[in-house]
């Protein structure tokens, strides 16, 4: 099968980071910082309601994309692993699956992120796109590029918004309790599952295995 993560959040705890540069633009970009619980409160919220919550008008929202990713550069050699991932991409990995990565962060942070880490050997492929909302967009140009029969296709991702963008291309999604976004409001979104430590995923790997004829699957 070919099982495509999120970045953020979902193998790598950047969460922490992206709030300190996110707070550090506050002022150039005209929102308010977030503290502790404001963060929790967010974490409750679809990708749309955080924008009309915290009031970034919509026409900011690329340039402040870039600005977080440029200087969380500076910070990934500093970024953790989600705990316990490292095992679970070597399992999948040594079972012949075709792991990627789709992320509206930069490809250079997650080249680092994984060459630091000594994970560039289990990805095949990374795609990179700057939109916040069209995650979409980036996997129906992956599954085109990499010729994939959606079928076969198994995205995980921590926020709505991943979970979104494989619904409307009609992939499996995993969506994780670990990331931005809550369990509850995950939950709510119907994702085809839902998992809350990362060896949960590899017995929803191999049901869905189960459930594809065996001379389909890579």
């Amino acid at each position: 099968m070919i099982i495509v993560f999120d970045f953020d959040g979902t193998l790598a705890d950047t969460l922490d980071a992206i709030v300190r540069i996110t707070n550090r633009l506050s002022g150039e970009f005209g929102y308010q910082k977030a503290n502790q619980d404001d963060v929790e409160k967010l974490r409750n919220l679809t990708s749309w309601q955080i924008i009309k919550t915290t009031g970034i008008p919509l026409i900011k929202i690329p340039f402040l994309i870039q600005m977080v990713k440029a200087e969380l550069n500076n910070e990934i050699k500093h970024l953790h692993p989600v705990e316990g991932m490292a095992d679970i991409l070597a399992y999948l990995n040594a079972q012949g699956h075709r792991l990627g990565i789709i992320t509206s962060n930069s490809l250079e942070n997650v080249t680092l992120f994984l060459n630091n880490n000594g994970w560039d050997k289990f990805f095949e492929f990374i795609h990179s796109g700057t939109t916040i909302f069209g995650k979409n967009q980036i996997m129906h140009r992956l599954i085109k590029q990499e010729n994939i029969p959606k079928e076969q296709l198994i995205y995980i991702g921590d926020e709505t918004r991943d979970i979104e963008a494989a619904q409307k291309l009609n992939v499996k999604a995993i969506a994780v309790s670990w990331g931005f976004n809550s369990k509850e409001v995950l939950a709510a979104q119907k994702p085809d599952f839902l998992v809350d430590h990362p060896r949960e995923i590899i017995g929803v790997v191999e049901e869905l295995q189960q459930m594809e004829p065996s001379d389909d699957l890579s």
